[in-house]
């Protein structure tokens, strides 16, 4: 099932009847025997997943601990392959690009969804349109991250300073439009503080400058942070998601303070439009056999990250809904592309 929106100014429905049955029909078209032989044939040689940002960030890092899960199962190497650039929009156009025959995958999500409407006809392809989901992986909570220098310990007071001390607070981001930056101007949406947004070209540096008190607070992903977090270098106000994070149960979470508040992570697998329905719904299964493996929750859990087990249809709604939210966020701060 894939996810759909008509347009980024729209509002986000569910796909309709008809299209589904659209892309059912041109998979009946072929033998049902040609159909089954090929995704048991599936994969026959090295499958790419394409990651939009660089090495060692949080999209890159769950790829990697995917792709070893599927090439495990599935005797064909997943390599990982970082086309960065345009907040992610090269990568993911490489991947429309693509054939459709299930060698080449997107790590797709949150940063997808923001695209929608922040590059509103500006970009070369359509996201809903063209990447089909095949499902997700996990949802990875942001912490709101102060640097020790600051003098407050909770979200309550971090409010308070920075309505008394408006513009002083530098808030960093790993680029215009990352979930660090929508999660930033959301929180400013529904708490009326002022900070200057200061975005970096990638999520590094912004850290090593928040670690260095060049900047002084960040909405930043729990598996880039996590370990700063426990070593004190940097102090955590709370956690993103709407519940308290195994990782880090002694954070309590923004919507403790903010009701309504949530701004986490979230991402999958996609593939190009038209991909056989019989090598999503191969690629689904390992993907939910994976996130259900001992070892891989252990891994994800020791990241913060939640598993998010699920039928295409499931991340496709879930990316639908995030477009949504999204837009409303861009529109309202005004942001727009670098």
């Amino acid at each position: 099932m894939r996810w759909h929106c008509t347009n980024a100014r729209s509002v986000i429905m569910k796909r309709p009847r008809r299209t589904f049955l659209h892309l059912a029909a041109g998979v009946a078209a072929l033998p049902f025997l040609s159909r089954f032989a090929r995704a048991q044939a599936y994969p026959s040689r090295p499958v790419r997943i394409i990651v939009g940002f660089a090495a060692g960030g949080h999209a890159d890092i769950i790829a990697r601990l995917m792709g070893q899960w599927l090439s495990e199962r599935l005797g064909q190497s997943f390599v990982v392959e970082n086309r960065t650039g345009g907040g992610g929009n090269i990568g993911t156009e490489a991947v429309v690009r693509s054939s459709p025959d299930g060698y080449t995958l997107l790590l797709a999500g949150t940063t997808n969804a923001v695209n929608v409407t922040l590059y509103e006809k500006k970009l070369n392809f359509d996201f809903i349109r063209d990447i089909v989901p095949v499902g997700a992986i996990a949802r990875d909570p942001n912490i709101v991250a102060v640097n020790p220098s600051v003098p407050v310990k909770t979200i309550p007071e971090f409010i308070a300073y920075a309505k008394a001390h408006p513009g002083d607070l530098n808030m960093a981001s790993a680029g215009i439009g990352t979930p660090s930056h929508v999660a930033g101007e959301l929180f400013k949406m529904m708490t009326g503080v002022r900070m200057p947004h200061v975005p970096y070209r990638g999520g590094g540096q912004a850290l090593i400058d928040l670690l260095g008190g060049q900047v002084q607070v960040m909405f930043i992903s729990m598996s880039a942070s996590i370990n700063y977090v426990r070593d004190g270098k940097l102090r955590p106000l709370a956690v993103t998601t709407t519940s308290r994070s195994d990782a880090l149960p002694e954070i309590p979470i923004v919507s403790d303070f903010i009701p309504g508040f949530e701004a986490s992570i979230v991402s999958g697998i996609g593939v190009p439009r038209d991909t056989p329905i019989e090598i999503i719904g191969k690629l689904n299964k390992e993907i939910n056999v994976g996130l259900a493996d001992p070892k891989t929750k252990a891994r994800l859990a020791d990241m913060g990250s939640t598993a998010l087990a699920g039928s295409p249809a499931d991340f496709g709604n879930l990316i639908a809904d995030e477009t949504a939210k999204w837009a409303k966020v861009i529109k309202f701060a005004g942001i727009k592309p670098q």
